[in-house]
């Protein structure tokens, strides 16, 4: 399960979607999936609408949240565009139904849909107001089996104090679910952190801008930080 930010598409503009952040994603999943990876995949929507910091101004939590999720399907239907582009068949499954542009989630299609080598690209987060897209990434990796939560960020992984302030910031390899928990480390919200461990789901937190760091993480080799029980987070990595 790759999550990607919606702040992450819009590369450096900081707003909207940015073409060669796009492609560059797209070709990574790609080259994932053409080699047998199973691939799923939850976008946020950060880069057009952020529900949870547009409350109030006339509009009420839950209105937002649902406006926030119409932005991940927006952004969910150009990365699926770009990776077909790719020669990969893929496709989006709504939280939210919306029959003419994505098929609505359902459990058993999604894992068909894998299973046949597609690319699934989960939109408009769990359906539900009050929770994030992160949640949305373990709820549905939970669902479908994945193996990991690999969380595409524009830091190189976890640090144990910010890297912008602290030139001596120390880069975490391997944390448990416990120490981000204690430590308040900003790996995802609370919700989606108990779900993966509830459900012993690693989350592998790495840098979207390193090239091949997409397709490494995808192929289970070390990249990032990862948090989990030290079996889960071993590397694996096929050469």
């Amino acid at each position: 399960m790759l999550k990607v930010s919606g702040e992450a598409l819009a590369g450096e503009d900081g707003f909207g979607i940015s073409p060669d952040v796009v492609k560059s994603i797209a070709s990574e999943v790609a080259q994932a999936a053409m080699s047998g990876i199973e691939v799923a995949v939850v976008v946020g929507g950060g880069n057009f609408f952020r529900g949870a910091e547009k409350e109030g101004n006339g509009l009420d939590r839950a209105s937002a949240d649902y406006m926030g999720m119409l932005a991940t399907v927006m952004n969910s239907l150009n990365l699926q565009a770009a990776i077909e582009s790719k020669g990969v068949p893929t496709r989006v499954m709504s939280a939210l139904e919306i029959k003419e542009v994505a098929e609505p989630y359902i459990r058993r299609r999604a894992i068909r849909h894998l299973e046949k080598g597609r690319v699934v690209i989960f939109g408009a987060g769990t359906g539900n107001p009050f929770f994030t897209t992160d949640t949305g990434a373990a709820l549905r990796a939970a669902e479908i089996n994945a193996q990991c939560v690999l969380k595409a960020t524009k830091v190189d992984g976890v640090f144990d104090s910010d890297p912008k302030k602290n030139a001596n910031a120390k880069l975490y390899k391997t944390l448990t679910y416990e120490t981000v928990r204690r430590l308040g480390l900003g790996v995802m919200d609370q919700t989606a952190i108990t779900l993966c461990e509830e459900n012993d789901i690693p989350v592998v937190v790495f840098n979207i801008a390193h090239d091949g760091n997409i397709v490494n993480a995808l192929r289970g080799c070390s990249v990032g930080t990862c948090v989990g029980s030290s079996d889960k987070c071993s590397d694996t990595c096929e050469e």
